[in-house]
């Protein structure tokens, strides 16, 4: 591996995440700020992290990530996807295991569309006999 930095985009619902992977320590930063300072629920921080433990190589790379759009979770999720590709870019022997947990897969669901005649995508207007 060539000390370089190693790039990935991570997509989820609204939100797209710009991830760098630069050989170091281990430190995670998300717009300029720590992960511990930008997420506050743990929960989130586990699902940044996952495919750097399921690589073994949470402590080989620095992770510099910008990310706008979307909400909280919207964004962890992003993130995980641009970590994972970006490790693919690092070493592509590392794909077996990243496409065994699902890290690589770009999740499809999205925000359904508003209907005419309706409230909101499904939700109808409230029904009165009179």
């Amino acid at each position: 591996m060539a000390s370089a930095k190693f790039y990935g985009t991570g997509r989820r619902k609204k939100s797209i995440a710009r991830v760098y992977l630069v050989p170091g320590t281990g430190k995670i930063t998300i717009n300029k700020r720590d992960i511990d300072e930008y997420f506050g629920l743990e929960t989130l921080k586990v699902v940044v992290r996952q495919p750097l433990v399921a690589t073994e190589t949470a402590d080989k790379f620095d992770v510099l990530v910008n990310v706008h759009g979307g909400g909280y979770t919207g964004q962890a999720g992003a993130i995980r996807h641009g970590i994972s590709r970006a490790l693919l870019e690092a070493d592509a022997e590392y794909r077996p295991v990243l496409k065994a947990n699902g890290f690589l897969t770009r999740d499809p669901r999205m925000k359904e569309r508003k209907k005419y005649g309706l409230k909101a995508a499904r939700r109808a207007p409230q029904f009165s006999k009179r």
